[in-house]
């Protein structure tokens, strides 16, 4: 793919190609996380809770410049200090759902 952006597999549950799931799936769950654990995306926690053979860990603070969160509208991916700034995808504006906030403590520590 062109401008720097490349395929990414998503696992778990996924309903569409935009990366929402079967637990998570309003207009705006789009984006998929990448689990500091085994490195692949996964749509929601749940999904790596039901897929993944172990416990999931979190991104230590140090590591937020990593790039490990999906937009699932264009595919690409921001450093979690990114992610966490913003309310839309920094390459394409699709809008994040806000509500995913009160789940920050399951994927960054």
């Amino acid at each position: 793919m062109s401008g720097g952006v490349r395929a990414v597999r998503v696992f778990g549950a996924t309903v569409d190609d935009q990366t929402r799931c079967v637990h998570y799936r309003t207009e705006v769950d789009v984006v998929a996380m990448k689990f500091a654990c085994c490195g692949r995306y996964y749509p929601c926690h749940l999904c790596h809770a039901e897929d993944a053979d172990h416990e999931a860990q979190t991104w230590p603070p140090e590591q937020w410049s990593e790039p490990a969160v999906l937009c699932g509208v264009c595919k690409g991916e921001m450093a979690i200090e990114d992610y966490l700034a913003a309310t839309s995808c920094p390459s394409c504006g699709a809008r994040f759902n806000e509500r995913c906030a009160a789940h920050r403590h399951l994927y960054f520590g």
